[in-house]
């Protein structure tokens, strides 16, 4: 999620609904050879001597220092890290690192890691601890960042029920960011990494508990996030066809969160889409395209195209295990063939993403795909220049995982049930 921009001078205004879907699906797919990668790793932080405590916003901009964003700190110098990585913060206080587009994909490895490392080296001699989950098991959701988008955003997700706040605050995700390729294989590469996310989000899901309860589901964070406001977070119906205007009628069809507003008053008037507001329906002066990049901004689909695929469905995980479902996704689309190997794979589990969330590898329709889908991937990995540690423990995830049908959460034995009416359809 970002932070509060401020409109680009340069913007022009939309005058009709055909002119701001051609929009959208310019801006939103860029062609071009699929050779970059990018990761932006999320995640809870919690004051180590005091888990449970809320998080003192003081202590995590000393912590950052000069990284920290204008977000936290407005005169901050928010440098990039060593590595070329940037820091930003979500709304409960979650710190995200996200990378620069890099190839090949063990130059992206060593980096993340390097910058990583410092990071979590300051927020430690602060006394900040970063969690090895993807849901916060402990602290109730409580937002840190007082900013109007946020604030709007939580006016919005409150009106839909209580998994909003969670969602924002409470959540944590590996991204992964992939170009969308040349023009004749970007909606084979759109339909892969959507077939590929039902047998991740099992196989990675890593948020059993969420505010101290056990939720029933083995990645409440997906969970959440599917309840929260389904128009916005949900899956596609049909990744068939063109991407490109599927995703711009979805834009356009999707109601405002927010609305930028000199005052800070963001709210926007409820069941007023962005078509609506291009056809003159709203009391509002008529969008201009940076009103629509920023509109793009407040929709948070498994998949979000941004120039580039934005992988979202994956949950955070501890240490250096990021990598993991990273190099399976970079392993996996390298090659075409592999990515047709892939897909056809998860063909059985197409539309499984509940299941995923609520079960992983139980799932034994999702198992019997991450099987293929690991041993695919294991077996092309060693063509991206990848550490032979990451190599290594793609392996023993196949192995002593996947093939067992278990996932990250299996190992987390604590709490009791309250799940999310919301995200069982």
């Amino acid at each position: 999620m970002t932070g509060d921009e401020t409109a680009d001078e340069t913007a022009r205004m939309l005058r009709t609904q055909d002119d701001a879907e051609r929009y959208v699906a310019s801006v939103c797919f860029k062609h071009g050879p699929p050779r970059l990668l990018g990761v932006e790793l999320e995640w809870l932080v919690h004051h180590t001597a005091e888990p449970a405590a809320p998080l003192d916003p003081a202590v995590l901009r000393a912590a950052l220092g000069p990284y920290a964003p204008h977000s936290l700190a407005p005169r901050s110098p928010a440098r990039a890290l060593p590595g070329g990585s940037t820091v930003t913060l979500e709304p409960g206080g979650q710190v995200e690192m996200a990378s620069p587009p890099l190839a090949p994909f063990g130059t992206l490895v060593r980096t993340v890691l390097a910058d990583a490392e410092v990071l979590h080296d300051r927020l430690a001699a602060h006394g900040i601890a970063f969690s090895p989950y993807a849901a916060d098991p402990v602290r109730p959701a409580r937002r840190v960042l007082d900013l109007p988008r946020y604030r709007a955003m939580e006016h919005r997700f409150d009106r839909v029920g209580p998994w909003g706040r969670s969602g924002m605050c409470s959540t944590a995700a590996v991204q992964v960011c992939v170009d969308a390729g040349e023009s004749a294989g970007v909606a084979g590469r759109w339909e892969a990494v959507h077939a590929l996310g039902p047998v991740l989000v099992g196989a990675f899901a890593n948020s059993p508990v969420l505010h101290g309860r056990r939720t029933g589901w083995k990645s409440s964070r997906f969970a959440t996030w599917l309840a929260l406001d389904p128009p916005r977070t949900a899956p596609p119906q049909s990744v068939r066809g063109d991407p490109a205007a599927a995703w711009a009628r979805r834009v356009l069809d999707t109601e405002l969160l927010c609305v930028r507003r000199a005052d800070g008053r963001w709210d926007a008037p409820p069941g007023v889409t962005f078509a609506a507001w291009v056809r003159g329906c709203a009391e509002l002066p008529p969008p201009t395209t940076a009103d629509l990049d920023y509109h793009i901004s407040t929709l948070f689909p498994p998949v979000r195209p941004h120039g580039h695929l934005e992988i979202r469905y994956l949950d955070a995980q501890p240490g250096r295990r990021w990598a993991l479902p990273t190099a399976v996704l970079a392993a996996l689309l390298a090659d075409p063939a592999v990515t047709d190997r892939a897909r056809q794979a998860c063909e059985p589990a197409a539309g499984r993403w509940v299941s995923a969330a609520r079960h992983g590898l139980a799932d034994r329709v999702l198992q019997r795909a991450a099987v293929t889908v690991f041993e695919l991937a294991v077996a092309a990995l060693h063509r991206l220049d990848a550490p032979s540690w990451l190599v290594a423990d793609l392996a023993v995830m196949l192995e002593r995982r996947v093939r067992r049908g278990l996932c990250p959460a299996d190992l987390h034995t604590t709490g009791p049930a309250d799940v999310p009416e919301e995200a069982r359809a």
